[in-house]
């Protein structure tokens, strides 16, 4: 069972183990808005309002543990339980406060969470509230989990005693726990692709960077127009491919952006290289891991040109393919053994023979599947072809402006 699945089935777990929990509660709180409502059975009424408050509750905790977060989810989670009071802490203090009795627990709570945070165990206690008029006379205090051990505690107020409020508290728990490691997950998922497009970045920058200017400097006094044309190519692409944000972008930005690239090798290389474009107008707002295409390129005029003496076509094209876009990238340059391509896909070998070629592999493997990963076509002396599948649709694939 993948991650997502198991954090998929403990969440359903849980807020279905707190159903009975709270479905007196419901019923009685919404027994006419729900007698307006066919919704079904008691039972079915209830687990449809529990659900629906636990969907409520994930996102803000989607986000992470802060007081901002934990205040967004304890409004939800105090009703999802039925509980007169209830907070959420982390390792330090109390992050958030729902319900009555704030202003004389609120200043004890962490001396009850901190056997919790050693204990890594749910526990039920007394509140020790001295004023006889507080509901919250008892408390269940259940520890919030991440992959680093406990993070905080949720603390939920009885007026009595409840071994039903300790299981649901503790479930309860364990499902707002997978939504903090599933907000892990996202922050590592994106520090993973920060660190990638970084390392692409610094196979761009120092060889392409000081050739390109070598180039335009080369135009300055000949032909100052061109110079600066050239100049506000380089200024352009740069500031593409150095963006800060987006994870993603649309086939026609990256299009625009090889442009670019190409516009500045060809006043380096002059008429040794020939480019080709043919592009479907329909696949242009079609959606792709940032920076994907660009080194595919890169990677094309490097064998064309910088390891022959021969001119070197190259072929760009997008097509529509139904679900898919296909994008191919064709020079007839030196090509590659098959077995030293193998072994650089593979992390084998320096990426400095086939720069990028890793590195855009392993990202559109883990955005679209194993099946989309690179197709290339090589052998020594007959260039190579690379061909991109990109599915139009995808969840959680679309274009950020940077």
């Amino acid at each position: 069972m993948t991650g997502i699945a198991l954090a998929a089935a403990v969440a359903v777990g849980a807020v279905l183990l707190v159903t009975g929990f709270v479905l007196g509660r419901l019923a009685a709180r919404r027994g006419a808005e729900a007698a307006d409502l066919d919704l079904g059975t008691p039972v079915e009424r209830a687990t449809f309002h529990t659900l629906h408050t636990a969907s409520l509750a994930a996102p803000p905790l989607r986000a992470g543990l802060t007081e901002e977060t934990a205040r967004k989810a304890a409004r939800r989670l105090r009703p999802l339980l039925g509980t007169e009071a209830l907070c959420l802490t982390d390792s330090s203090a109390v992050l958030a406060w729902d319900g009555p009795g704030e202003g004389h627990h609120r200043d004890h709570v962490m001396e009850q969470v901190a056997e919790i945070l050693d204990s890594g165990r749910s526990q039920s206690a007394p509140s020790g509230c001295a004023d006889v008029d507080c509901p919250l006379r008892w408390a269940v205090i259940a520890p919030l989990t991440g992959e680093d051990g406990v993070l905080g505690a949720l603390v939920a107020y009885g007026s009595r005693e409840s071994a039903v409020l300790v299981r649901a508290a503790t479930e309860v728990a364990r499902w707002v726990s997978v939504q903090l490691e599933l907000a892990e997950l996202d922050r590592s998922r994106t520090r993973i692709v920060e660190a990638e497009i970084r390392a692409l970045r610094a196979q761009i920058s120092p060889h392409f960077i000081f050739n390109s200017l070598a180039a335009i400097a080369s135009f300055v006094r000949t032909d100052p127009e061109q110079a600066r044309e050239l100049l506000l190519e380089f200024a352009d692409f740069t500031r593409y491919s150095f963006r800060r944000h987006g994870e993603f972008a649309q086939l026609a930005d990256e299009l625009r952006s090889i442009e670019q690239y190409l516009a500045l090798a060809g006043a380096r290389f002059g008429d040794r290289l020939k480019v080709t474009l043919q592009i479907a107008p329909e696949v242009l707002p079609v959606t792709l891991p940032f920076l994907c295409l660009q080194p595919l390129v890169e990677n094309a005029v490097k064998h064309g040109l910088e390891d022959s003496v021969n001119v070197c076509r190259v072929t760009i094209a997008a097509r529509d393919a139904g679900a898919e876009a296909v994008v191919t990238i064709e020079d007839d340059g030196v090509g590659m053994d098959p077995a030293v391509l193998r072994a650089i896909l593979l992390g084998e070998r320096p990426t400095g023979s086939g720069i990028g070629l890793s590195n855009v592999d392993e990202r559109l493997r883990q955005v679209y599947g194993a099946e989309h990963g690179l197709v290339i076509e090589t052998g020594v002396g007959a260039g190579m072809k690379v061909t991109v599948r990109i599915p139009k649709y995808r969840a959680g694939v679309h274009p950020t402006t940077p």
